[in-house]
């Protein structure tokens, strides 16, 4: 199933996606945050009782456009993305492998399909993109193992970890450097976990302007989901609707001789297998 936040006639409302992707079935909750940790059982059920929108008709949203807490994110998640931050600076990115890297992303509002990257001038140079599978955690997690870690994630989206890569390094922490307002894009949907195998193994990628800059896969991650889970959840709590940000592989803007960073009017598409093109606009 998957699952959009969605505007009509001007109201924020939840559904779930006919499996043509044409329409959208509403649900009757609140917010996505209310909907989360529902059964998909009775998400179905629900959604076969409501009248089709069409897709047409109304706006997608981020489907999670005020997260309940910041996003936890994984940094240099990917060996090839590792030796490019390296190679970049290495400085700020060398690490102490195999140990993860966590970090936070503040987000006010995220921004949602077709929606806009800020560009921030006068504060940010080098505007860096990041195509990421997310989570979101379905259940309260706590010091859960790495073999049950799956029964408690709620289902994945794709999320570009939109980076201002000067002031992450000037800081010598990523948090001011990633949590700019418009730099979490997130959609265009959250597809339920049972519809993809755990651990994913799915096809991710980005390109800007119709250019392919990523192409990899989710099964190489350095630090899996499951690892990722027992970890974060030994020591603290992860409320439902928690967003946990696996890591981008290699072929970001930095990465390249010379880089190539994000100007106004660049397109970037970040594309994830069974979840679907998260695509945004520079401005």
């Amino acid at each position: 199933m998957k699952l959009v936040t969605y505007l009509e006639h001007g109201m924020e409302k939840v559904g779930a996606l006919t499996a043509d992707e044409t329409a959208v079935l509403p649900l009757p909750y609140a917010d996505m945050n209310a909907l989360i940790g529902t059964p998909v059982q009775q998400l179905s059920e629900k959604a076969a009782k409501a009248d089709a929108v069409p897709l047409s008709a109304v706006q997608l949203c981020a489907p999670i456009p005020r997260p309940r807490q910041d996003v936890i994110c994984l940094g240099i998640n990917y060996k090839a993305h590792a030796e490019e931050a390296e190679r970049y600076n290495a400085d700020a990115f060398t690490k102490e492998r195999p140990i993860p890297i966590y970090f936070s992303k503040r987000v006010t509002e995220a921004v949602g399909p077709d929606g806009f990257i800020e560009s921030h001038p006068g504060l940010v140079q080098r505007l860096d993109y990041e195509a990421e599978l997310a989570l979101i955690i379905g259940k309260t997690a706590r010091d859960v193992a790495p073999e049950e870690a799956g029964d408690y994630i709620f289902g994945y989206t794709v999320l570009n970890d939109v980076s201002a890569r000067l002031l992450q390094t000037t800081h010598k922490q990523w948090y001011f450097g990633k949590s700019l307002d418009g730099f979490t894009p997130i959609g265009p949907c959250i597809t339920t976990a049972d519809e993809i195998a755990f651990p994913p193994k799915l096809a991710i990628s980005a390109s800007v302007n119709g250019e392919l800059r990523q192409s990899s896969t989710t099964d190489l991650l350095i630090t899996g989901i499951a690892d990722i889970i027992a970890e974060l959840s030994s020591g603290m709590t992860l409320l439902p609707g928690t967003i946990i940000a696996t890591g981008t592989p290699s072929g970001v803007g930095m990465g390249f001789d010379p880089p190539k960073f994000l100007y106004p009017g660049d397109i970037v598409e970040c594309t994830i297998e069974k979840i679907g093109t998260l695509r945004n606009t520079v401005r």
